[in-house]
């Protein structure tokens, strides 16, 4: 399915200051507005460009670069896009899922999910140099059941039993 990336660029950038709020304005990391590294972010990965790529399509982009108010001169740099990954908070996630949702119709009716992430794939060097020792991740998610939107998103690493963890995730 083909989308129109100028277009895609608005409604991420609609959705992020409306998902962010007061706090749309206020920058992230590399003196860039955090709703612009939100955006970032959505454009490479729907694109499927990596972190060096981003900056160096977005030089050909007039059109995405004017509706992110970045000048060609002043693009962040592929490094800034990539702390600016790791720094945005998990609420900032969470109201972009929230606000993202809101755009389906909602039938109602909604169904849990839960399945595990093994972690073990990722080198046990990078787990022993962050310091972690938890393997498998525990993930359950709230999707409405007609529009497959997600709703919540709970991750864990103590496997409580899906009626604990479905209380909290239903509220």
């Amino acid at each position: 399915m083909e989308i129109d990336i100028l277009d895609f660029s608005e409604q991420c950038r609609d959705l992020a200051k409306q998902a962010l709020g007061k706090h749309a304005g206020e920058p992230a990391s590399g003196g860039f507005a955090r709703w612009v590294h939100v955006v970032l972010h959505c454009f490479r990965l729907e694109n499927g460009h990596s972190y060096r790529e981003t900056p160096n399509r977005l030089k050909y982009m007039a059109e995405v670069r004017d509706a992110l108010n970045l000048d060609r001169d002043d693009l962040p740099d592929h490094t800034t896009l990539y702390k600016s990954f790791d720094r945005l908070k998990m609420w900032v996630w969470r109201a972009l899922l929230r606000v993202s949702a809101q755009q389906y119709t909602q039938s109602g009716h909604a169904a849990l999910d839960s399945t595990f992430f093994d972690r073990r794939r990722a080198s046990s060097y990078f787990r022993q140099r962050a310091g972690r020792t938890v393997q498998t991740l525990k993930v359950t998610i709230l999707a409405d059941v007609e529009s497959f939107a997600v709703l919540d998103v709970h991750i864990t690493a103590r496997w409580k039993h899906d009626t604990k963890t479905g209380l909290q995730v239903v509220r």
